[in-house]
């Protein structure tokens, strides 16, 4: 059977930046950069970008292209006789399935927020009513569970109208609708009379601020942030680079995906820390952001209603664009491994995923004295654990051995994959670093996430 390929290199782009760009731009890029210093945390974030994140996922990409294979096959082609490295084929997968076994309700969790802003479900609500809402949802399965269901649903019959007709065709509307409605939004957070503390807050490097917290903790919370933005080390962008041709040098194309993925988190900031500044409330970490500071943020601008509405659908927009991508990786790997028609694979891992994922929808309530990272913990922290700490780090250090060590594919092949096409080219100089400086900073992050030094 022959493979299906995209049917445009903006096709690839957008797939590969709607993998990358997730919920966590929103809620913990703006968060971390003003805690560390505004401007200052922002550079600091691009180095890291660059020198971390760019050169794995051209990896990815190369591995992917190479094969021409899901993470199911790519190393069974590419790896020497009786080497072992297509065993992390299966931790990759088991990545892909875990994120989305939470990812899927978190995305519910937009989807209902949408709903509940678009028939006014925040009006005439006192801030602690607001603020109650989401407590509200989380005690209530069968109310994640419906929207859960109903992302799983929706993602995987996307995925099995085809490749091009579905995958790609409607990534792209979403995406082109995420940007559009982010910068909306951006402006509309500029121009609120008395934005402008917020802007400084978030866009001026402040040292001093960076010094209280400390230059070591804000170096390291840099480079966590630069290296799991991009969601690599499961094969959820390899994929996308099975899918392309030979016309363009894959840095380059790596690079691209890591401008709009920073495009979306610093966007996000010009939405958040202007509104907030503007109504004088504290922009909270993580989810009370989403869903307890900006719905009362929302609820006491003119005209609320509709941005709020607004932002959740740019918000279930960069969720879905992610489960998308995971799900086509998750299609693919059933096509490779098993044969199996794009349809089959579908249906299969609609079931699977629903029933996987209603661990983290019963944390929150049936089996909320289920705590397992300790108290206030819930089955979604622990998933989002073994995916960010373990998986993606350690999946992104075999990749780069993979591709630079002689004990692997080796660099040779790794830079002549890498280098086809035209466009921005992998230095040879680079292999030193790569080779011997690369691990030790992948390395640093994964401890890093285990230790919390």
């Amino acid at each position: 059977m022959e493979r299906e390929k995209l049917g445009s290199r903006l096709g690839f782009l957008l797939l590969s930046a709607g993998c990358a760009i997730g919920i966590g731009n929103v809620w913990r890029f703006p968060y971390i950069t003003g805690l560390y210093g505004g401007g200052a945390f922002v550079l600091l974030y691009l180095f890291f970008l660059v020198i971390m994140g760019m050169p794995i996922m051209s990896m990815e990409f190369a591995v992917g292209r190479a094969s021409k294979k899901s993470i199911a096959k790519s190393y069974l082609y590419l790896e020497k006789l009786g080497q072992k490295w297509h065993y992390h084929s299966l931790f990759a997968m088991a990545g892909n399935y875990i994120l989305m076994m939470f990812y899927t309700t978190v995305a519910g969790w937009m989807l209902h927020y949408f709903y509940l802003m678009i028939k006014g479900g925040f009006a005439g609500k006192t801030t602690e009513e607001v603020s109650a809402v989401f407590g509200t949802m989380l005690s209530q399965p069968l109310v994640m569970g419906f929207w859960m269901v109903l992302v799983v649903i929706v993602g995987f019959g996307i995925c099995s109208a085809g490749l091009e007709k579905g995958v790609e065709r409607i990534t792209k509307i979403m995406m082109i609708s995420l940007m559009a409605i982010m910068i909306v939004l951006a402006v509309h957070s500029i121009i609120i009379p008395g934005s402008t503390e917020g802007l400084k807050f978030y866009l001026l490097p402040d040292f001093g601020r960076m010094k209280e917290v400390g230059i070591w903790p804000t170096v390291v919370a840099a480079m966590n942030q630069a290296f799991f933005t991009l969601s690599l080390g499961i094969g959820a962008m390899a994929i996308f680079g099975s899918y392309i041709g030979k016309e363009h040098a894959l840095l380059g194309e790596s690079l691209r995906i890591g401008v709009l993925d920073t495009f979306v988190a610093i966007v996000a900031g010009l939405i958040i820390f202007p509104a907030c500044s503007a109504y004088g409330i504290n922009p909270g970490q993580g989810p009370s952001l989403i869903f307890i500071t900006l719905p009362n943020v929302f609820n006491s601008m003119a005209g609320g209603r509709v941005w709020g509405a607004l932002f959740f659908l740019f918000m279930a927009f960069a969720a879905f664009s992610t489960v998308i991508a995971v799900f086509e990786n998750i299609i693919s790997f059933g096509i490779d491994m098993f044969g199996w028609s794009r349809k089959k694979a579908a249906y299969i891992n609609i079931v699977a995923v629903i029933l996987l994922s209603l661990p983290c929808v019963f944390g929150y309530n049936i089996w909320s004295a289920f705590q397992p990272l300790g108290d206030g913990s819930a089955v979604l922290d622990l998933e989002d654990f073994i995916v960010s700490n373990l998986l993606l780090p350690l999946g992104s250090l075999i990749y780069l051995l993979f591709c630079v060590s002689r004990y692997g594919w080796g660099w040779d092949n790794y830079i002549k994959e890498v280098n086809t096409g035209s466009g921005i080219k992998v230095p040879k100089w680079s292999r030193f670093y790569l080779t011997y400086i690369l691990p030790l900073l992948i390395l640093l992050v994964f401890l890093q996430g285990i230790f919390k030094f």
